[in-house]
């Protein structure tokens, strides 16, 4: 397509060569008539005896040959230092004895110009994917918050008055063998969906593979109360999600169910970005008298987090807006 300030459009072109070729116009007297120069007429007259109107077509103004074009060989160093050592262009340059301006061009080409998107663990290109509707996956796993002792934690309360709290506490709740305050651990079994990421939550005191079933059941349930039959389920290499009992609820339920590779939460990135928004948005996220407290504000946060909260990933929209498989739609 032509350029805002082009002088000449396709049609205009066709016009030009006509009179040359077809009226015998000279190419100053066309020239003239459409304010370009003499060469420009010539030009399009040309294209026109060669090709006819198609050659009035834009071109790419990209050249032939571009003898300085750098050498697939140094690409490729620029590259594995970018993603074996995760330098920047400055870095690179220095190493190559380049210019940064050679550099950085690369990168962008190759993708690779911000750094995270580049695994931290394997120096590779974030390979991103998303299920295409409601229910084809869903993201399972346990995350952990400690329980907060009579009277607030120390993140709002401070150190010092934390510890009193947690001796006031553990008159009541007992200590370990070697004295500490059993304040104990908020065991939060939650549930992802792949596409929209609509959320599901359950606070326990462990992470069996017993409790861990009890979740995946209700929250099979839950799904389906909102339209959304579950394919799949997405778990790390857990001892919960590792157990025969598991995997025969999974064969129950009509669900397959596959794991993330060892020491790769990477595959399961979606419920760990979860965990962290869980963490900001409730657990942390005010001040809170009791364990008691925290876990009565969950219900109403993740209401929040599903209908009303603008999620990034999916174009600013709450979660619930995805839920679009009505019964037996993607069936």
């Amino acid at each position: 397509m032509s350029h805002a300030n082009a002088t000449l459009t396709p049609i205009t072109r066709l016009r030009l060569a006509r009179l040359v070729v077809d009226q015998g116009w000279t190419y100053t007297a066309a020239a003239k008539m459409f304010m370009v120069a003499t060469r420009t007429a010539k030009k399009w007259a040309d294209r026109y005896r060669a090709e006819g109107p198609a050659g009035m077509a834009d071109r790419s103004s990209r050249p032939h040959t571009c003898p300085n074009k750098t050498s697939p060989e140094l690409v490729r160093r620029i590259v594995r230092l970018r993603w074996r050592l995760r330098l920047g262009p400055v870095q690179i340059a220095g190493r190559r004895r380049l210019q940064s301006a050679t550099v950085r061009p690369v990168l962008l080409r190759c993708r690779i110009n911000r750094l995270s998107r580049i695994d931290r663990v394997t120096g590779e290109p974030l390979r991103r994917y998303e299920h295409d509707h409601p229910g084809s996956l869903i993201h399972v796993d346990v995350t952990k918050f400690g329980n907060i002792p009579d009277g607030g934690g120390w993140r709002f309360v401070g150190k010092q008055q934390g510890d009193k709290n947690k001796s006031k506490t553990a008159q009541r709740t007992g200590r370990t063998a070697k004295g500490h305050p059993k304040i104990g651990t908020a065991f939060v079994h939650t549930v992802i969906d792949d596409h929209s990421r609509v959320a599901y939550a359950e606070i326990h005191r462990d992470e069996k593979s017993s409790t861990a079933i009890g979740v995946l059941k209700r929250a099979v349930a839950w799904f389906a109360d909102h339209g959304v039959t579950v394919e799949r389920v997405l778990s790390d290499n857990g001892s919960c999600y590792r157990s025969f009992a598991w995997r025969d609820t999974c064969a129950e339920l009509g669900i397959a169910h596959k794991r993330t590779r060892p020491y790769r939460p990477q595959t399961n990135g979606k419920i760990e970005r979860f965990h962290r928004t869980l963490g900001d948005g409730w657990a942390y996220a005010r001040f809170y008298n009791s364990t008691d407290q925290r876990n009565t504000a969950l219900p109403a946060w993740l209401h929040f987090y599903n209908h009303h909260r603008a999620h990034s990933a999916i174009g600013g929209q709450p979660p619930v807006t995805r839920l679009t498989n009505l019964p037996g739609h993607h069936n």
